[in-house]
């Protein structure tokens, strides 16, 4: 059997192995804590037991007809209710129909198989950007090791694991951010828009916080790169663009979930509390946790090298300050009351008031590929990034 083209390619084959090894970190994780399903503690707890893992065996009884009513009424929740805005919100990622393969008592099983994709994708959709933003030849394997990372960070396996449709968002990021690259050199206009409705669909919340981070990313990418004031207008106006009509083409699943976000019983409301700042260096290590502060653990290695882009001297000027204000910008923005409502659609959550941490966690690790691409960082530089770590 002859090998796909995209898997043959360097590129693809970064993308493939960061995939496996981000997807065999959470197993060898989970096995270490004897967590479900490498032992005898359970995975289903709070949101996850009791309302995502019940979806998705209401979605494997819609899979093979076994369901009481369909995508529009859901006879199986409590005296009946409407389905189609907990569809659009849970349950409407294509990696869901994973669950359709296993048998119907193993649901909890498929739903611990759709988080291990989720984040293998994670990986593989960060390494390949990454590789497009700046090729590094010869460092490939550099992006494959940070594009893993970006996959396990904090974030991602502390509170999106028990959230799988957080997962989208981790994919989405990296995803949006290559539609607009696309849209910034005038290329692939049709599978950008695609990936805008494909993130959109899959989980919105999250979308919607990937799509403000690509936009940011944008922004710099069209300050720092060569090209004419007007040049630089036609970039942005395809971004939108591509944002509108990806955007409009979700539309019939952002409706109803829309329209039933407006009748639904109002929960529990809270006014933003930034977290101590100390609290918020904290969680840059590993094995810490807290509900009410981000979980930006990202590894090291990562760490060091994103701190070292502000001081490696390979890397333009104004590259470095600009990617440097960027990282630190959207760190401030978390504790901030008037961004972190923007971060989340104007709305407080009612859990963990740092929902967008993955967002800075992708920023980071695209602020230390450029850091290796550009050029092994110096002794200086190194000294610089251990400082800012070590602050």
């Amino acid at each position: 059997m002859r090998k796909l083209p995209i898997i043959r390619s360097p590129r693809g084959r970064a993308a493939a192995l960061a995939a496996v090894l981000a997807a065999l970190t959470v197993c060898a994780g989970d096995a270490v804590a004897r967590s479900y399903p490498f032992g005898p503690l359970t995975r289903s707890v709070n949101d996850l037991g009791n309302q995502f893992v019940p979806f998705h065996a209401r979605l494997w009884d819609l899979l093979h007809g076994r369901a009481d009513g369909g995508l529009l009424l859901n006879w199986q929740s409590g005296f009946g209710t409407g389905f189609l805005p907990d569809f659009g919100t849970y349950l409407s990622s294509p990696f869901a129909l994973l669950v359709g393969v296993f048998p119907r008592d193993r649901i909890d099983l498929a739903v611990y198989a759709v988080t291990l994709v989720k984040t293998g994708a994670a990986a593989a959709a960060m390494t390949w950007l990454l590789t497009a933003l700046r090729r590094g030849r010869g460092r490939e394997w550099a992006a494959v090791v940070l594009g893993a990372s970006y996959a396990l960070c904090g974030w991602s396996v502390i509170e999106a694991v028990y959230n799988p449709m957080w997962l989208d968002g981790l994919i989405a990021f990296p995803l949006l951010c290559l539609a607009a690259e696309w849209a910034r050199t005038g290329r692939r206009p049709v599978l950008g828009t695609l990936l805008v409705t494909l993130a959109w669909v899959s989980n919105f919340y999250t979308a919607y916080m990937a799509t403000l981070g690509a936009a940011l990313v944008l922004v710099v990418r069209l300050l720092v790169e060569d090209g004419t004031r007007r040049e630089r207008l036609r970039g942005l106006g395809r971004a939108v663009r591509a944002v509108a009509l990806g955007v409009g083409l979700a539309a019939p699943v952002l409706v109803p979930v829309f329209l039933g976000t407006r009748h639904a019983y109002p929960g529990w409301t809270r006014a933003f509390a930034p977290a101590a700042w100390p609290d918020v260096a904290a969680r840059l290590l590993p094995a810490t946790y807290g509900f009410f502060s981000p979980a930006l653990f990202l590894g090291t290695g990562a760490l060091l090298l994103a701190g070292a882009l502000a001081f490696h001297r390979a890397v333009p000027r104004t590259e470095r300050l600009v990617w440097a204000g960027l990282v630190a910008g959207v760190a401030l923005s978390l504790q901030w009351g008037p961004t972190h409502l923007l971060w989340h659609a104007f709305a407080t959550p009612n859990g963990s008031p740092y929902r967008q941490t993955f967002v800075l966690s992708g920023l980071l690790v695209i602020a230390a590929w450029l850091s290796v691409a550009s050029g092994w960082p110096d002794r200086r530089a190194l000294l610089g990034g251990a400082g800012v770590v070590a602050l």
